[in-house]
């Protein structure tokens, strides 16, 4: 089935009391057992009855179903923040004394949670553009645990060859683990390109108007654990076979001693916004091509970099793997930071906020908010500039933001 037909038929793990069409919010934090074999099932991941609303919970557990089916996953963890899933996701690969060769254009928090606090527990990070993929492969030795990079990065916009980065990862028994929220899985299958762990921001798309947090971490069961230099994931590989030692890390050790699960409530609004997340993707990656096209006959702007413009350099890779329209962000730069900085606060209807991909449409200022404590050496090294504004497109009429557009630029 598409994914509109799936999404909306994955079947709930028991019948509702009441039928309810629509997954209730179980808020409540622990559960009755009928007996104490029960109970130690639950607890001891025997049965896949919830034990403690921390650990797990049926709203939650839905949601991460719904993923799983849909995506085609081995399986789906929900977490409530998209940086809880980049660090559950990280951490679990590694440990202290091995390396993590990553991107140098990742989101401000993505660099500053490597270098600084896994850096911090021993482990070493080695930065490189992940657009040279030699340059990624020749960083790679006997103690590397992960590759990562964005798919589509934030707010450069570059575009990596996957298939390449895919090959290399796994030439070297390296898993390759990608952020893929800025397309999301309802049009990007990660798994056809090699990808092994995909992360994803459900903030953005799948809540679907920043009505709350969430992360998602999906693990396609692709990768061999085995061939891991993490001994904690070697040590699951005995329990749990090859495939699943990096879940069985994640909701066996992440989850229960860190916490960071996804409330019943957020999983509860993001399960409203899968049933219509292809709609609204579709419509505000239309919208966001539309204006982009229109901002480039606007003289006051210097570029504007969307990589579904036929002259954007990564163009034809970008359409091969994210077809005619990857995502609804785009970034224009003006002449200096003062003109960007007049420029956003001359917006009405367009919205000076942070996130991506609400139903309305957002405006901000990257080199000083997102990336803000960082030197201006360190923003050069990542091609932060100070003139570029990235916009998130919403759902409103793609003529009033032009028009909000131009007359934020006039004199």
């Amino acid at each position: 089935m598409k994914y509109e037909t799936s999404i909306l038929t994955t079947p709930y793990r028991q019948p509702d009391a009441y039928g309810a069409l629509s997954m209730p919010v179980y808020y409540t934090a622990a559960f009755e057992f009928p007996s104490a074999k029960a109970m130690s099932d639950a607890f001891c991941g025997r049965s896949m009855s919830p034990s403690y609303s921390r650990i797990a919970n049926p709203t939650t557990s839905y949601l991460e179903e719904r993923v799983r089916q849909v995506t085609g996953a081995a399986s789906a963890t929900a977490l409530n923040t998209g940086m809880t899933a980049i660090a559950y996701a990280l951490t679990a690969v590694s440990g202290a004394g091995l390396n993590i060769v990553a991107s140098k254009h990742l989101f401000g928090n993505s660099v500053s949670l490597l270098r600084d606090t896994l850096g911090g527990l021993g482990v070493e990070t080695r930065f490189a553009d992940f657009t040279q993929p030699d340059t990624v492969a020749s960083l790679i030795d006997g103690n590397t645990c992960a590759l990562f990079f964005e798919i589509i990065t934030n707010p450069q916009l570059y575009v990596a060859d996957i298939h390449a980065l895919s090959d290399i990862a796994h030439a070297n028994g390296v898993p390759l683990i990608a952020d893929t929220t800025i397309v999301p899985f309802s049009t990007f299958h990660a798994s056809d390109f090699g990808i092994d762990i995909e992360v994803v921001s459900s903030t953005k798309y799948i809540s679907g108007g920043g009505t709350g947090l969430g992360g998602l971490l999906i693990d396609y069961g692709t990768f061999d654990w085995s061939q891991s230099p993490s001994a904690a994931l070697r040590s699951r590989v005995k329990r749990v076979g090859k495939r699943m030692a990096f879940t069985a890390r994640v909701k066996t050790e992440l989850i229960t001693n860190l916490g960071g699960l996804m409330t019943p409530q957020a999983a509860y609004m993001e399960t409203l916004g899968l049933d219509t997340l292809q709609i609204r993707f579709e419509r505000q990656a239309m919208s966001a091509l539309k204006i982009a096209e229109a901002c480039r006959q606007l003289p006051e702007i210097q570029q504007v970099n969307y990589t579904g413009l036929a002259d954007n350099p990564f163009y034809e890779l970008s359409k091969r793997q994210f077809g005619p329209l990857p995502g609804a962000v785009f970034t224009i730069d003006l002449a200096t930071k003062e003109s960007a900085f007049r420029f956003i606060d001359r917006l009405h209807v367009i919205r000076r906020a942070t996130n991506l991909f609400d139903r309305k449409s957002l405006a901000i200022h990257p080199a000083s908010t997102i990336f803000g404590l960082f030197s201006a050496e360190q923003c050069a090294e990542m091609s932060v500039r100070d003139t570029t504004v990235r916009i998130s497109v919403g759902l409103e009429d793609p003529s009033d933001l032009t028009d909000d557009i131009k007359q934020a630029l006039a004199d």
